[in-house]
């Protein structure tokens, strides 16, 4: 029974697809029956019906259409028939043949995660650029960049693996935002100081704020990741920032006194933002705001800006 060839209707109740999606993907993809008796339809072998596994398979996982049937060709003939459950036909980069999960975020962010899967620089940038120039930065952050970082950060907590994906992706989207930065080239006096906490590293996210203010018209310093506090306020002191955003990404490096020393500096900014899902709203010092998201964040920046434009215009 194993080796007998089947009918296109009961290869489609097999994998639980119409038949006139059997249809598709032979008509496109060229995955159709390759037994053929004169005089009779064509029928579908143990091989062929494995293939359409693989594709029914990577379809199902978000991977497209031409991309799976191009993997599910590749497969060896005659193909085993536990192939498909034994896993033994991944794409490359395919941890465990899983994909990298975006909720409900769109098609270009499914794209941009089987492209980041495939670590695929080019499609990357391309997919980033396009919706930079689409739809400006904090959209792209919130509604592409942000599900796909969260689903390899979820991926990498549940496997350990994708650490080479993150890393890709984090250059890509470092020099998407630094060449939108460029690209806008806002000028007067940098305003906005920009720093992650003492012993925070997850930098992306300050950087995606620059690329909004910058968009918005307004400059900025960027000190980075890992400041000190005594470096912060150094750098405060030095260049008298009209408002100052401190990034904390965990519970870890969101230490409260570190905008207590902001607020207690020599020159004090007018605004103190705690950016971030470190800190505690209940452990913030009075003065200090803490926007609820990017746009937030640049509105407030913006609202700075104004308020100093109008008080020298008076």
């Amino acid at each position: 029974m194993a080796d007998e060839a089947l009918s296109a209707g009961a290869v489609a109740r097999r994998l639980g697809v119409a038949v006139t999606t059997l249809r598709t993907w032979h008509q496109r993809y060229g995955l159709g029956p390759s037994e053929h008796v004169p005089g009779h339809h064509r029928r579908y072998t143990p091989a062929d019906l494995a293939r359409l596994e693989i594709m029914r398979r990577l379809t199902a996982e978000g991977v497209s259409p031409a991309e799976a049937a191009r993997w599910a060709r590749q497969a060896p003939d005659p193909l085993p028939a536990d192939a498909v459950a034994r896993s033994r036909i991944r794409p490359p980069g395919r941890d465990g043949g899983g994909t990298i999960p975006v909720g409900r975020a769109g098609p270009a962010a499914r794209g941009l995660a089987r492209a980041a899967m495939r670590l695929d620089a080019a499609a990357i940038s391309e997919t980033i650029a396009r919706a930079l120039a689409a739809g400006g930065v904090v959209a792209t952050w919130d509604h592409l960049l942000r599900p796909v970082l969260a689903g390899i950060g979820d991926r990498h907590a549940a496997t350990g693996g994708l650490i080479e994906v993150e890393h890709l992706v984090s250059r890509c989207v470092s020099e998407a935002f630094a060449a939108s930065s460029r690209a806008a080239a806002p000028t007067g006096p940098a305003r906005i100081l920009l720093s992650c906490a003492d012993e925070e590293q997850h930098s992306l996210p300050l950087e995606a704020l620059s690329a909004a203010l910058a968009e918005a018209g307004l400059t900025y310093r960027m000190l980075g990741a890992r400041v000190p506090v005594a470096a912060l306020v150094e750098a405060v002191t030095r260049t008298g920032p009209a408002a100052v955003v401190l990034w904390s990404h965990t519970r870890a490096t969101a230490d409260p006194a570190q905008l207590s020393a902001l607020l207690a500096a020599p020159r004090r900014p007018l605004l103190v933002l705690a950016a971030g899902p470190g800190w505690r709203a209940d452990t913030l010092p009075a003065g200090v705001v803490r926007p609820a998201d990017l746009a937030e964040a640049v509105s407030l920046a913006v609202a700075v800006r104004d308020s100093l434009d109008q008080s020298k215009g008076a």
